[in-house]
């Protein structure tokens, strides 16, 4: 296919451009649509994406709806062919804003003030839409062959939550129809596996919009996984000498004024509440009130490493258009810990913390993920603590410490801590974009900044280096990866119902009563369907719904023989006697076997 760049020039695309440059075609056709349905909007940043494309426009107090989203599609196929020639030029820095301002673009003329006073400003016509872009496109918009509208939010201008919210239009394109249906059926797929989808389904989790977005509350079943996750994470730290702790979910501005993030983070916390003349906030982490508890006390270097753990409740405000159900909200739990080092436990500790996050992704089969070595950007001088010569020793130790580790790793500038670099391991998860669950980051700031000390073999006092790391990340981002990861399907250990007793008739409910009595006995989650329904429509709300690892379908031949019939999830049955079944299900809980 033939492109058009900025200069005029027309050429054959390079394949490895090719959905680039027609998911940027597709933006600015989008954007034409929406200028004949809207004509009063305004547009900011149009760009092609990985996965598609967007545009964040100002509609004014215009909220759009399905329906109107469906009508933009149906313009931009009028546009298409209408087969209108796309055309570029460039203007003087004058004759630019003098354009923008003429077509009522005060984002455009905002983004030229942004370029160097010299530099030529391109555009790109096609009928009567005209968009500023560097390009290139395609010749002709006929030249857009499949693409859809796929969905809508909020954005911020310049991401700046401080500037107005836009709305942004999602879309994607592909080559041919037959590729985007195939990237659609990919897309339906994902939706069935969407965290919130099944936590609605399963009744895991709920929000509400009077308690407040981004504010998830855990209903009996969801709370019953979270607290088996709790229980997991806590006895594997507890059995490497991890010390846990409880600490009050608000500080004072001061507490973060002394570790730096008031400075560098406040954007991020909830306002600060004022009580009898003292100024509070909820926490966001964890770290300045577990440095207190370290300087409660004096210590000496027999004792260290010191590591504290506590699974917190940290809050964020985060904007509305990131939230996610419980992947991301304004309410959540770390699994956190902070060790207290010296210099030269560096290695075994990390060593210790990265052994640490690999076990646990044994456990749970994860095997999707890369690790990112996530330093500082030495120009920003507002992100960052500014201290050169901490940076670089921090650095070069998390460095040095991973390599000898054998740890396969890239680097990612401007990605660390404000306070230290880390090391983020990223998971790609079934539905949606990578993100990291677990970290383990360098400190060498804020020990100085608390003056913490611990007395060293030769009598001196020293600052100890910190080690922040949490392995589940979150709790709650956790099980929404596990719910998305196993569509619901948790192993035996974690499933909030792991038996679900079902008697064929009501003249078995008798038996059925002994046999979940004895598997609650036991230490099982056995619920027992009283209901009046068929038998089958009892086993697909067991199985489909509840998403249960077991169902013990009792009758006539199971009250006769003493045993019970049993159908896993995946329909597979089987006759076993009550306690060779109590046996295999307890062994899977003690082994905690991934049999999702």
């Amino acid at each position: 296919m033939k492109i058009i760049y900025n200069d005029g020039r027309v050429e054959e695309c390079p394949q490895e451009e090719e959905l680039h440059v027609l998911r940027h075609t597709a933006a600015h056709i989008m954007a034409q649509a929406i200028e004949r349905l809207y004509p009063d909007a305004c547009f900011a940043f149009g760009p092609a994406t990985e996965n598609g494309f967007y545009y964040d426009v100002d509609l004014g107090d215009k909220k759009l709806t399905d329906e109107d989203l469906e009508a933009i599609e149906k313009e931009m196929h009028k546009i298409v062919k209408e087969n209108l020639p796309i055309k570029s030029f460039i203007l003087p820095r004058d004759e630019a804003i003098a354009l923008m301002e003429k077509r009522n673009e005060p984002y455009k003329v905002e983004h030229i003030g942004d370029l160097a006073d010299d530099a030529p400003i391109s555009f790109y016509q096609q009928g009567e839409y005209i968009d500023m872009c560097v390009g290139p496109h395609l010749t002709y918009t006929k030249g857009l062959k499949a693409f859809k509208i796929t969905q809508q939010s909020g954005a911020y201008w310049r991401g700046d939550k401080n500037n107005k919210m836009l709305t942004r239009i999602n879309g994607t394109a592909f080559r041919t129809q037959a590729e985007l249906d195939e990237h659609l059926k990919k897309l339906e797929e994902a939706k069935a596996r969407d965290h919130r989808k099944i936590g609605r389904d399963m009744g895991l989790f709920m929000t509400s919009d009077l308690v407040g977005r981004g504010l998830p509350m855990f209903l009996p079943k969801g709370y019953t996984i979270w607290m088996e996750l709790e229980n997991y994470i806590k006895a594997k730290e507890r059995r490497l000498g991890y010390q846990h702790v409880m600490s009050p979910c608000v500080g004072s501005v001061d507490l973060y004024k002394t570790s730096g993030h008031w400075d560098h983070y406040k954007d991020n916390m909830f306002p600060a509440m004022e009580v009898e003349g003292e100024s509070f906030v909820l926490r966001p982490m964890n770290c300045p009130h577990h440095m207190m508890i370290y300087s409660n006390r004096r210590h000496s270097y027999r004792e260290l490493p010191i590591r504290i753990g506590e699974v917190a409740h940290d809050f964020r405000f985060e904007s509305s258009g990131t939230l996610k159900g419980i992947e991301r909200g304004r309410h959540f739990c770390q699994n956190d810990a902070h060790l207290f080092v010296t210099p030269s436990q560096i290695k075994d500790e990390v060593s210790r913390v990265c052994d640490l996050i690999f076990d646990v992704y044994k456990d749970f089969e994860i095997k999707d993920y890369r690790c990112v070595l996530s330093l500082r950007d030495p120009a920003d001088k507002v992100k960052y603590h500014q201290d050169d010569e901490m940076w670089e020793t921090a650095e070069s130790a998390l460095r040095e410490v991973l390599i000898q580790l054998g740890i396969e790793f890239t680097e990612e500038i401007g990605e660390a801590a404000f306070y230290g670099p880390k090391l983020d391991v990223n998971v790609r998860p079934a539905v949606g974009a990578e993100y990291t669950l677990s970290t383990c980051q360098l400190d060498f700031c804020l020990p100085m900044k608390f003056d913490l000390k611990y007395i060293d073999s030769d009598g001196s006092e020293k600052t100890p280096v910190v080690i922040h790391r949490a392995i589940l990340g979150s709790i709650d981002r956790f099980m929404a990866y596990l719910i998305e990861e196993t569509e619901g399907k948790f192993p035996t250990w974690l499933a909030p119902t792991q038996v679900k007793v079902i008697p064929v008739s009501e003249k078995f409910l008798e038996y059925a009563e002994s046999v979940t009595e004895e598997l609650e006995n036991a230490g099982i989650r056995a619920v027992l369907d009283e209901s009046n329904e068929k038998v089958g429509y009892k086993i697909r709300v067991a199985q489909q719904e509840d998403r249960v690892p077991y169902m013990l379908i009792l009758g006539q031949k199971e009250v006769e023989g003493g045993i019970v019939s049993v159908r896993d999830r995946k329909g597979e049955t089987m006759d076993m006697s009550r306690e060779d079944f109590k046996a295999m299900v307890c062994e899977e809980i003690r082994t905690k076997k991934y049999n999702c």
